[in-house]
This record gives C-alpha cells, sequence and structure tokens, in this order.
C-alpha cells in the first residue's frame, strides 16, 4: 500500500511538472508571403503585402496628403519588407545596398515538411577588415500587441471588426486557436522555459540571437547558438534559472482583473560577426521561432464577464493601441515621404534629335574621307 502510494505521489508530481509548460509558434516566415497586391488608382506600380498583417499608416499622415497617397500608405510583415539594420562602423553604401530580406522558396524536393513554401532569406554584408559587426533582422514596423482582429479586403484595408471577432479576445497578431502560429505575438506567458529557431546554416560561424519584447516594453536577446553548420537544425536556449521543482518555486499571486495578460512579441534577429572570423557577405534562412512557457494566469469562464461591466482593459489597451500605431505611422510616414523623392529616372533623356546616331556616322565617315 505504501509502495503505491508513493509510485502515485511521484506520477502526480511528473503531471504537474509538464502541466504548467506550453509550447507556441511566436512567428512562422511560411505564413508571411505577399497574397495581395496594392495599387493606386490609375496606376500600373503594384506593391505586394501579406493580408494577415497588412497595417494602414496613412491615419497618421497630414492633411498635404490626398486619397490617393493615402491608399498607397500601407505596409505589413510580408517578407520583402523586412530590414537589416547594420552596426554604425559597419554601414558603408555598398553594405547598406546590399543587406536586405527576401522570401526564398524551399524546393519541393527538399526532405522538410515546409517545402515548397517560401521562408526568410537574409544577407548581410559584414566588413572585411578585421573588426566585430552585428546586424539586426527587424519587421518594418514594432508588431503592435493590442491591435484589434480584423480583417483585410484585396486592397489592404481593414474591415470593423466583427462581433465574432471582438468575441475571440484575440489581437491581429496572435494565433488564430491555441494550435495555430502566431504572427509575431504571444499573450499569457509567465516564465520562459526555452526558445528554438528553425535555421538553415551555411557553416558561417557568426552568432545567432533572438529578440523578443514584453508587456513592460523590455527588449531581451537571448543567445542561440552559432551557425557553422550546413542544412537545416534547431538551434535552442534553455532558460538556466527555470525551476521545475513546483515546491522550490517562489509562489506569487496576483489580481484576477484588471491586470492584463503579459505578453511576449518577435522583435528580430542579431547576427554578430566576430573580427577573428572572415568578413563580407552573410547569408541565412529562418523557419520559425517558437516558445515554451509558463502560463501567466490560469484563463477560464467566470461567473460575470468582469470587462463588460468595467471596461478597464479596454480603455488602457486602447491608449496603449493609440500609442504604438502614432508611433510606428509617424515611422512609415516620413519613409513614404522620402520615397517620393527620390530619383527614378535610370537614364538622361537625349538632347539630340530621333536622327542623331546617323548623323553622327555619316559625320564620322565624312571625316575618314575628308583624312
Amino acid at each position: 500500500m505504501k509502495k503505491t502510494l508513493v509510485l502515485s505521489a511521484m506520477a502526480m508530481m511528473l503531471i504537474g511538472a509538464s502541466a504548467f509548460a506550453k509550447e507556441s509558434t511566436l512567428i512562422d516566415f511560411t505564413m508571411l508571403d505577399g497574397d495581395i497586391s496594392i495599387k493606386a488608382q490609375d496606376s500600373d506600380v503594384e506593391i505586394k503585402q501579406n493580408k494577415r498583417t497588412v497595417m494602414d499608416y496613412g491615419v497618421a499622415a497630414g492633411a498635404s496628403f490626398n486619397a490617393e497617397q493615402k491608399s498607397l500608405m500601407k505596409t505589413s510583415l510580408y517578407l520583402g519588407e523586412w530590414e537589416v539594420l547594420l552596426n554604425s562602423s559597419s554601414q558603408n553604401v555598398a553594405a547598406l545596398a546590399q543587406s536586405t530580406v527576401k522570401p526564398a522558396l524551399v524546393k519541393d524536393s527538399a526532405k522538410v515538411p515546409f517545402a515548397g513554401k517560401n521562408v526568410m532569406g537574409v544577407r548581410v554584408t559584414f566588413p572585411t577588415w578585421a573588426a566585430n559587426a552585428n546586424a539586426k533582422i527587424v519587421p518594418p514596423f514594432i508588431i503592435p500587441a493590442y491591435e484589434p482582429l480584423s480583417t483585410a479586403d484585396d486592397n489592404g484595408d481593414r474591415q470593423p471588426s466583427t462581433d465574432e471577432e471582438k468575441a475571440t479576445g484575440r489581437t491581429l497578431f496572435e494565433a488564430d486557436s491555441e494550435d495555430t502560429p502566431a504572427y509575431g505575438v504571444v499573450k499569457n506567458v509567465g516564465t520562459l522555459k526555452s526558445i528554438a529557431v528553425t535555421t538553415m546554416g551555411m557553416n558561417f560561424p557568426h552568432g545567432l540571437y533572438v529578440l523578443l519584447g514584453d508587456t513592460d516594453g523590455i527588449s531581451r536577446r537571448y543567445f542561440m547558438g552559432y551557425l557553422g553548420f550546413d542544412g537545416w537544425k534547431t538551434l535552442q536556449w534553455n532558460n538556466p534559472d527555470y525551476i521545475s521543482e513546483v515546491r522550490t518555486r517562489e509562489i506569487r499571486v496576483y489580481p484576477i482583473y484588471p491586470r492584463g495578460l503579459p505578453f511576449v512579441k518577435f522583435e528580430g534577429f542579431q547576427i554578430t560577426r566576430d573580427a577573428a572570423h572572415v568578413g563580407g557577405d552573410f547569408v541565412g534562412y529562418f523557419k520559425d521561432v517558437k516558445i515554451i512557457y509558463d502560463k501567466a494566469e490560469l484563463v477560464s469562464e467566470r461567473d460575470i464577464a468582469d470587462e463588460d461591466l468595467w471596461g478597464i482593459v479596454t480603455k488602457k489597451e486602447k491608449a496603449r493601441q493609440t500609442i504604438e500605431m502614432s508611433r510606428f505611422g509617424n515611422k512609415q510616414v516620413n519613409r513614404y515621404i522620402e520615397k517620393s523623392k527620390m530619383a527614378t529616372e535610370e537614364q538622361f533623356s537625349s538632347s539630340l534629335d530621333e536622327n542623331s546616331d546617323s548623323n553622327a556616322q555619316s559625320n564620322g565617315g565624312q571625316a575618314a574621307d575628308a583624312k
């Protein structure tokens, strides 16, 4: 009898140790294809965007822009929109122009579950001289944690949230369900236990970090390892301070309402190049980022709809959403203005008439005859 009780207690401890750890896909780059094309009226110029994550920053533009210009002020997490930020000592004209992010198609013959899909392809041009250098691969905007869930039409215009979308309690960049990947934001995250990145190595000796932000606006980076291998591999970071034994944990009890759910958001990758290693071009590919974490709160149905009654969280999140959109919109509008001022001509227009080439040939011939 005593032996049975001991075995039962051990079983319950094992179940408890695994019950509070949850796995979620923070971001899956195969889901960020350019599935819509946005173009202005009376124009053949089309801009690819990702329909699920498209954001309209025209709301932050001033009155000096007309409706047609504002209709083009959209961006998304489409892989072609991501940016490479080099550290200051690595920035030169060639490096800034050549360091880019592109969708990279995995061959259908590849022996991976995501064969035939696009992953993130990154090229970074590091200095060729002996110097420490790093580059951040970041989204085109800070992924908002409080953007309301809604759908967008084929021109990238977001529609008002439906009652069904509001009822889910999810935001735009969260996963659609418990079993689907998120688009950069995971809510109800307590302690991080592990982080995993699926990446394709190309035998570069550079280091890889994952950049994450949290509810308090604090950004942290997590060292995943070195990319000195060939082929696909999952790099994993394990929290050295994670305590698996419940009895040795410090138990903290927080008020259930109106404290908002803590979250983590994806802020990008960082590639580091040591001065002792070869410089020049770096090429890498990334499929997804996953996290294993403790839930911050046990979400369950309650007898009273607290938020419907008090509206505290809605008001607070709406204020944070306004701040996020303001920061995001101002940056994008400034970029739109700069892009509009850029020269588009590839060559000079000729000041000579259409027969100038033949005249030059005939004059040359006459000059030769004169000799």
